[in-house]
């Protein structure tokens, strides 16, 4: 009798746990079903820019959240493009595109709803020793770059006021090179501070900086930004403001541990050099908030001035009203 009891207790305990086991794996995959799938395009290869999404990922910000998010390279075309075209959630993107996007003959229904760094952190650079020092110095030179839409006109901008001729500036399409390509085959080159910058400083080479913002002031525009497609915002709002609420804190814990961020960042891109990207992220700690005290923010001025900018070189034919290329709404309060 006291076999048979144990026995029947056993089975009763063994079967229980097994229910329960079963019970906690279907618990599971229901909360894992029941996480919003998004998907982030991003403008390039990962990079320090990006680094508070990826922080808010492996953190389980996003989760919190309900977001199931994979953040993944773009493929064929144009972040702003892909998003129009709802082949991703939300994409990273410039102001650039944006306004050029927005003011097509046949506009992309986009709209920025947060900027990652608040002010631009780009300029020229040349080689120290090359006694190029400003746009005026630009005559005659070769500029290697990427054959962007608003190129030729931060250029040409920057060397009428200079008192240069524009024509006299050869322009080349960069071989990828990076800075090993300055004083062999061309002379200047945009560079951005956190990366390019830093990568020819670790390896011993040093360069003249010109920032964009300090050469025209309608030059300190917002790069990059994340953007999102008019049909999400209609459709599920509260899945944005959620978004933007896991990245903010993903971007907190970045600028309060930039190396520990980096970490992460490396996990994501293991080619690239540990140091570096550090070096990078402490960059970035102080530009990501700097001159305000809320993450992702942007302003009107900022938005109507590089649109009249653009507008004055050819580049786009009519301003829009900057709320018409921009939300704050989704932020965190």
């Amino acid at each position: 009798m006291k076999k048979t009891w144990k026995k029947t207790a056993a089975w009763l305990t063994a079967a229980a746990m097994t229910m329960g086991m079963g019970m906690t794996a279907l618990a599971e995959d229901a909360a894992e079903s029941e996480l919003k799938e998004v998907t982030v395009i991003l403008d390039y290869v990962p990079n320090t820019n990006h680094t508070g999404m990826y922080v808010a990922l492996d953190k389980g910000y996003y989760e919190e959240e309900g977001l199931d998010v994979e953040i993944i390279e773009p493929t064929d075309g144009a972040t702003a493009t892909l998003i129009a075209q709802q082949k991703g959630t939300f994409g990273i993107a410039y102001q650039e595109d944006v306004t050029i996007a927005l003011t097509a003959e046949d506009p992309l229904p986009v709209k920025a709803i947060a900027t990652i760094i608040q002010h631009n952190t780009s300029g020229f650079v040349t080689l120290a020793d090359s006694g190029i020092e400003s746009p005026a110095d630009f005559e005659g030179k070769t500029y290697a770059g990427w054959g962007g839409p608003g190129e030729s006109a931060v250029l040409e901008a920057c060397m009428t006021q200079a008192g240069a001729d524009f024509s006299k500036l050869n322009m080349v399409i960069s071989d990828g090179s990076g800075f090993e390509a300055l004083g062999k085959s061309c002379d200047i080159m945009w560079f951005f501070e956190a990366w390019d910058s830093i990568m020819a400083e670790m390896n011993g080479c040093e360069l003249n900086y010109m920032a964009c913002r300090d050469l025209d002031e309608r030059l300190d525009y917002y790069t990059p930004i994340i953007i999102t497609s008019d049909a999400v915002i209609e459709s599920d709002p509260e899945m944005v403001s959620a978004f933007l609420r896991a990245t903010e804190k993903g971007y907190q814990d970045t600028i309060a541990d930039p190396d520990g961020a980096a970490e992460i960042l490396s996990s994501h891109a293991p080619n690239y050099d540990l140091e570096m990207l550090k070096l990078s992220q402490e960059y970035l700690a102080d530009k990501f908030m700097e001159d305000t005290d809320t993450w992702g923010v942007m302003k009107d001025e900022v938005w109507d001035n590089y649109s009249a900018f653009l507008q004055e070189y050819g580049i786009i034919d009519e301003v829009l009203p900057a709320d018409q290329c921009y939300t704050n709404e989704f932020l965190p309060q």
